[in-house]
């Protein structure tokens, strides 16, 4: 068995508007296909990442809150790599979008940070 890349990850928010806000007008995610489902009474929203990976949005009334601290199994965070941490910084507050502080990752040395998604989803990006 031989896993090529990832082809898409799976988010569940809350609100259509503001994620589609916040991943396609603040984080410039292209859309690929935007969907109502009548039968799950919700919407699923495809965005393209690049050539090989897509993000699949969908929103559901009243998600179970996101468990932060102590955390839960599962996915943890979504961290994109980027050319410059700090460039891409400035660009993220220059849309309203707050980071921690950028700092070097304890393993690879490299510049990383995070900031959050409407819902409260960590998101990293790192050099």
């Amino acid at each position: 068995m031989q896993f090529q890349s990832i082809h898409h990850v799976a988010i569940i928010v809350s609100d259509i508007h503001a994620a589609r806000d916040f991943y396609v007008n603040k984080l410039g995610f292209p859309i690929i296909r935007e969907n109502y489902r009548a039968d799950r009474d919700d919407w699923k929203l495809d965005l393209r990442v690049n050539d090989q990976t897509e993000l699949e949005i969908f929103v559901e009334p009243n998600p179970p809150r996101r468990v932060s601290r102590p955390e839960a199994c599962g996915l943890r965070h979504l961290a994109f790599r980027v050319d410059s941490v700090e460039e891409t910084v400035q660009e993220l507050e220059q849309q309203g979008i707050t980071c921690e502080p950028v700092r070097l990752d304890t393993y690879t040395h490299k510049k990383m940070t995070f900031f959050f998604d409407p819902d409260g989803l960590p998101l990293e990006i790192h050099e």
